[in-house]
C-alpha cells in the first residue's frame, strides 16, 4: 500500500502545477496511513507466531506489527499540521466591512503575516518523503538481514536529510541539513564497517544465523575455529552507527545544532519517528545476542553510552537559553533511560523499555505541538524586543529562545497548563506518566545489581528539573512582553484622526481621548482583554494538545491498558 501511494504521489506531483495541492496530499497520506494501520490490525489476528517473507530477508511478528502502527499513528499526527490552516482569522460582521473599506492596507497586512505563517502548508514534496521515511523505518522493523538492515536504515536517513533542508528558502534548515546528512554519512560507515566485520567472522548476513551460532558457542569443539568475542566486537562497531543515528552520548554532538536549526515541524518529525525504528530493531538484537557471553558482551557499551547520555544530556541542558537545544539534550538524557531498560533485557527492563519509549514519543509530540501552536497563536503580537525581531528564520521557526515564552500564561493559561503538565512529565514528577516509566526502569535495574547507574540516574533527574523549572518560571513568573498588533494599530489610527480632523465635536474628542488613556492604562499593565481581530487556533491542533494532555496527567486511571499491552508484547518476544 505505502509503495503504490509513493508512486501515485510522484506521477502527481510531476504533472501539477499549482503548489497548494500540499494539502490534499498531505490528507491522502494520512488516508493512506489510516488504512494501513486498519490492514495490520487486522494481521496481528491472523499472523500470531510470526512470518518469514522474500527469502528471509523480512520477518512479521506480533511485535513488528504493533510499532508499525504506533509509527503510522504518530505520523498521521504530525501530518495533521501540514494538513489543516493552523489558526483561524475571526472578523466579526460589524468590522469586516470598517476594515476592508476604511482600513484596507492594515487588514491586508494581517492577512499577508498569515501567509507568511502557512508557508509549511506549501510544499508539496513533503507528504512523499514522510513515506519514504516510513518505508524505511518498518522495513527497519521488521528485518531479518544485515544487507535489508543497511538499506532500511538508509532510505529512512536519506528520506531525513531531504526533509531537514526542504524549506529552501531557509539558510538555517540548509545547515542544519548539511550537518545531519554529512554526520549521518559518517555513522553510516560503522554500521557498514560492522555488517563486513560480521560477514568475514561467520560467512552469512542472515541475523537468524548470528542467534544461531550464539547460541552454540559455548561449545568447547568450535572454539578450534571460532572465537566469540570476533562476534561481540563486531555488533559494538555495528551498534555504534546506530548510537549516531539516534544522538546517544558520545555520539551527540550533532542533534542539538540540528534540532536548533531545522524547522520546528520538521524537527518534530526528526526528534520522534526515527527514533522508535532503530530502538525496536536495537531491542531484537540485544535479546537474541547478549545472553550468552560471560567475559565480554556488546551491550556493555550500550550502558557506557547510558551513563554518558544521562550525564551529558543533563549538564549539558543547564546552561542553554534556546528552546529546541534544550529539547535536545533532554532528548539525549530520556535516551539514557532508554539505553538502561534495553541493555538489562530481562522481562521487567523490556517492559519498561517498551513503555518509556511509547510514552516518550507521545510527550516529546506533545510539546512540539504545542510550542508550533504558541509560535502560530503569537502571529498577531507584537514585541518591541529588537532581539526577537532579529531572529533568523522566524516564520519557519517563531519560538526559539526559552525567555520568549516569558508571560504566556496571561495570554493563553490553558496551553501554558498544558505546556506545564507535559514538562513536570519529563521530569518524572507523580502521578503523571514520566514517573511511571522512570520508576519502571530503575526498578529492573535494581534488580539486576545496577546500583551506581541507578543513583546517577535519580541524579540526573532531579539535577534537569533545574531546566525545565526554569521553563516555567518564564511562563508563569513574568509578565508577557508582547502587545496585541491590532491595538497599537487602532491607537495610531485614533490619533491620526484626532490630529488631522478638522471638525469634530467635544464628544468625539473625549471619546477618543479615552479610548487613548484606555489603550495606555491596559498596556502599561501588559494585561490583554480584547482583540480587535481574535485569533483562534484550529480545532485539530486544539483536540490533539488536549487529549495528549489529558492522558499525560490522568494515567494512573487508565493505566491498565497500557501495561498489560507491554507485558502481552513481551511475553511473545520471550516465548519465541
Amino acid at each position: 500500500m505505502i509503495t503504490f501511494s509513493i508512486l501515485s504521489l510522484l506521477i502527481s506531483n510531476s504533472v501539477t502545477i499549482r503548489r497548494d495541492l500540499s494539502i490534499l496530499f498531505n490528507r491522502v497520506v494520512i488516508i493512506i496511513l489510516s488504512y494501513s494501520i486498519f490492514h495490520h490490525i487486522i494481521n496481528i489476528f491472523t499472523i500470531k507466531q510470526g512470518i518469514a517473507l522474500h527469502g528471509g530477508l523480512i520477518y512479521i511478528t506480533s511485535i513488528t506489527q504493533v510499532f508499525h502502527i504506533f509509527i503510522f499513528f504518530i505520523t498521521i499526527l504530525i501530518l495533521l499540521l501540514t494538513s489543516f490552516s493552523p489558526i483561524k482569522l475571526g472578523i466579526s460582521k460589524f468590522s469586516l466591512l470598517n476594515k476592508i473599506l476604511n482600513n484596507n492596507s492594515s487588514f491586508y497586512k494581517e492577512i499577508k503575516i498569515l501567509n507568511k505563517r502557512d508557508q509549511h502548508l506549501k510544499i508539496i514534496e513533503y507528504p512523499l518523503i514522510i513515506l519514504f521515511i516510513i518505508s524505511g523505518a518498518a522495513f527497519l522493523i521488521s528485518t531479518n538481514d544485515l544487507i535489508t538492515v543497511f538499506l532500511a536504515i538508509e532510505l529512512q536517513s536519506y528520506g531525513l536529510y531531504i526533509l531537514s533542508t526542504i524549506y529552501r528558502n531557509s539558510e538555517l534548515s540548509t545547515i542544519g541539513g548539511l550537518i545531519y546528512f554529512l554526520l549521518g554519512g559518517l555513522s553510516s560507515c560503522f554500521i557498514l564497517l560492522g555488517i563486513s566485520l560480521l560477514y568475514a567472522n561467520s560467512g552469512t548476513t542472515n541475523i537468524d544465523g548470528f542467534y544461531i551460532i550464539t547460541s552454540i558457542s559455548d561449545i568447547d569443539n568450535i572454539n578450534y575455529f571460532y572465537k566469540s568475542y570476533y562476534i561481540q566486537f563486531s555488533l559494538l562497531i555495528f551498534s555504534i552507527g546506530f548510537l549516531f543515528k539516534i544522538g546517544a552520548a558520545p555520539f551527540h554532538f550533532w542533534s542539538p545544532d540540528v534540532y536548533d536549526a531545522i524547522p520546528t515541524i520538521v524537527t518534530t518529525f526528526v526528534a520522534i519517528v526515527a527514533k522508535i525504528s532503530i530502538f525496536i530493531f536495537l531491542l531484537e538484537l540485544v535479546y537474541y545476542t547478549s545472553n550468552y557471553f560471560i567475559n565480554f558482551n556488546w551491550t556493555f557499551g550500550l550502558l557506557i553510552s547510558s551513563l554518558l547520555s544521562l550525564i551529558i544530556g543533563t549538564i549539558g541542558g543547564l546552561t542553554q537559553f534556546r528552546i529546541k537545544r534544550l529539547f535536545a539534550y533532554s532528548t539525549i538524557s530520556h535516551i539514557g533511560f532508554i539505553l538502561l531498560a534495553l541493555s538489562i533485557s530481562s522481562i521487567e527492563s523490556t517492559q519498561a523499555f517498551i513503555f518509556y519509549l511509547v510514552q516518550y514519543s507521545i510527550s516529546n509530540l506533545n510539546i512540539f505541538f504545542i510550542l508550533i501552536t504558541i509560535g502560530f497563536s503569537l502571529s498577531f503580537y507584537y514585541s518591541n524586543n529588537k532581539e526577537y525581531n532579529q531572529l533568523l528564520d522566524k516564520y519557519n521557526s517563531p519560538i526559539q529562545l526559552i525567555s520568549q515564552l516569558k508571560g504566556y500564561f496571561y495570554l493563553n493559561p490553558i496551553l501554558a497548563l498544558s505546556f506545564t503538565i507535559t514538562i513536570f512529565s519529563f521530569v518524572g514528577i507523580p502521578p503523571l506518566i514520566g514517573f511511571f516509566a522512570k520508576q519502571m526502569v530503575l526498578s529492573a535495574a535494581l534488580d539486576k545489581g545496577y546500583f551506581f547507574l541507578v543513583l546517577i540516574a535519580i541524579i540526573t533527574s532531579v539535577i534537569s528539573a533545574g531546566y525545565y523549572l526554569n521553563i516555567i518560571k518564564e511562563i508563569f513568573f513574568y509578565y508577557p512582553h508582547y502587545t496585541d498588533i491590532n491595538k497599537i494599530k487602532n491607537y495610531f489610527w485614533l490619533r491620526y484622526k484626532l490630529l488631522k480632523q478638522k471638525k469634530f465635536n467635544t464628544k468625539e474628542i473625549y471619546l477618543m481621548l479615552s479610548d487613548i488613556y484606555k489603550f495606555k492604562l491596559e498596556n502599561s499593565h501588559i494585561h490583554l482583554t480584547k482583540q480587535y481581530i481574535p485569533i483562534y487556533l484550529s480545532s485539530v491542533l486544539s483536540i490533539i494538545i488536549s487529549v495528549i494532555t489529558l492522558t499525560i496527567l490522568l494515567f494512573i486511571f487508565i493505566n491498565k491498558e497500557w501495561i498489560n499491552l507491554g507485558t502481552i508484547l513481551v511475553q511473545i518476544l520471550f516465548n519465541n
